[in-house]
Parts: structure tokens; C-alpha cells; sequence
């Protein structure tokens, strides 16, 4: 019976996903602390979730030559080393899982917060900042002080709360590169977050912080789930979603951080 009140959850997450393009560790984590899970599982669990929901988007989006990849490269400059060093605090640093429990809550009490006002101001950016659709020089820079940067923030709180690569990072893009069209924005996005999720997960799964079984089943919900929400996304509005969906992460980023 748990595996299947998991696969539900899986699919209902997964539709959330399909129709907004948020909710993967915004959603999930939440979610799996709810049922009982230790942070740390419900952290290490959804970072693999993320890894392997996003991955087959990235080959289509590589396809369709979305992807600006040395945006995505110079991200995961920061985020890759960033990630891996603070896997290694976690490791050395504390002495087990039960002891850096509360930073992983904080952690992602805050990047809830963080997602819940980025998508309150993604109708905003994309409409406000920029002429979308003509050549952004600045983004064939072979190297970008401040796109390292960003990733090592991502890299960071990732890796603490598996929340961000996805909500967040679409935001910071749409700010510092308004000329990519949306569609460089999300395959570039996804481009950065696969092998961030990817390392942050290896790094949990050294820490021994996931549970496969229970992935198993979230990924079976989730994976139909995704396609039937992103088929029928288009005859969903926006606009009474994405708020009721940011009131959540708000109401439960404030919970985690505060509490």
C-alpha cells in the first residue's frame, strides 16, 4: 500500500511538473518529509528523481539545438566543484545524517521561499526585461565571472536541498540573458541541472541517503504523469495555477525555515 500512496504521489507531482514546469524538489521533498521520511533520505531520494526525470529533456532539447552551451558550462563550473565541496563538509564536518538534518531543512525552507518568488516574477520578467528573440553576444562568452558564481550558489544549495536547478535557474537566466528566446532558456536550464542533480545525488548516495524503492515507485507515477501534463498544459491557466502553486512553496518554505 505505501507504494502505491508513493506512485500517486509520484503522478500527482509529476502532472504539477507536466503542466507548470515547476515542482520537481520544490514539490517532491516536501512531500517525502510529509510521509516521514528523514531529510536527509527525502534531500538524497529527490535529487536522483530530478537527475532522471530531467535527462530525457536534455537530449530533446539537444536536438532541437535549444541549449546554449557554454552558459550551461560556465554554471557548471561553479556548481560541479561547488557541489562536491559540500558534500565533503557534510561528510567530514558532521558526524552523521541525523546531525546536519536541520541545515538540510533550512536549506530548503529557504530555496522554497526563493522559488515561490521567482515564479511570481516569471510572468513579470518574461514580459518586462528584454526583446526576446535577438542575438545575445554576451552569451558566447567563453568565460563568465558571474555565470560561475551563480552556479556555485546553485551548487551549494542543490546539493543541501535538492530545490533550485530548475525554478531558480530559469529565473537567473531570464535576468542576466533577456534576448534567449524561452525555449533556450529551459534547454539551457535543464543542460545545467542534469549533472548538477546527477553529482549532488552521487553525493548522497555516498552519504547513504537514498532510497531506491522508493524512487522506483515515484519515478512510475511520475514518468506517465509529466507527458499527460505537459499535453494538456496549454488548456490550463496559467494564471490561476502558478500563484495557488506559489502560495504552497511560500507556506512551506516558511514552515521549513522557521520551524
Amino acid at each position: 500500500m505505501d507504494m502505491l500512496t508513493y506512485a500517486a504521489t509520484g503522478a500527482i507531482i509529476g502532472l504539477i511538473i507536466g503542466i507548470t514546469g515547476v515542482g520537481g524538489g520544490a514539490l517532491m521533498t516536501p512531500a517525502l518529509l510529509f510521509f516521514g521520511f528523514p531529510a536527509h533520505i527525502a534531500v538524497g531520494t529527490d535529487l536522483w528523481y530530478a537527475a532522471l526525470t530531467k535527462t530525457s529533456g536534455l537530449w530533446t532539447h539537444h536536438k532541437k539545438n535549444h541549449i546554449r552551451w557554454r552558459i550551461a558550462l560556465n554554471m557548471a563550473t561553479g556548481s560541479l566543484p561547488a557541489a562536491i565541496l559540500t558534500g565533503v563538509v557534510l561528510s567530514i564536518w558532521f558526524g552523521d545524517a541525523q546531525s546536519y538534518g536541520h541545515i538540510l531543512k533550512s536549506a530548503l525552507g529557504f530555496m522554497l521561499i526563493v522559488t515561490a518568488v521567482m515564479l511570481i516574477l516569471r510572468s513579470y520578467l518574461s514580459k518586462t526585461i528584454g526583446a526576446r528573440g535577438q542575438t545575445d553576444t554576451e552569451a558566447s562568452n567563453l568565460f563568465s565571472i558571474k555565470l560561475i558564481l551563480v552556479g556555485v550558489l546553485l551548487g551549494i544549495l542543490v546539493t543541501l536541498s535538492s530545490v533550485g536547478a530548475g525554478a531558480v535557474g530559469t529565473a537567473v537566466l531570464m535576468m542576466l540573458y533577456p534576448r534567449l528566446l524561452p525555449k533556450e532558456i529551459v534547454g539551457t536550464d535543464i543542460a545545467h541541472a542534469v549533472p548538477l542533480t546527477f553529482i549532488a545525488g552521487l553525493i548522497h548516495l555516498h552519504l547513504g541517503n537514498v532510497n531506491f524503492t522508493l524512487l522506483a515507485a515515484l519515478l512510475i507515477g511520475s514518468i506517465p504523469a509529466i507527458n499527460i501534463g505537459a499535453m494538456i498544459s496549454s488548456s490550463i491557466p496559467a494564471r490561476y495555477l502558478n500563484p495557488a502553486l506559489a502560495s504552497l512553496l511560500l507556506l512551506l518554505g516558511l514552515r521549513y525555515a522557521l520551524f
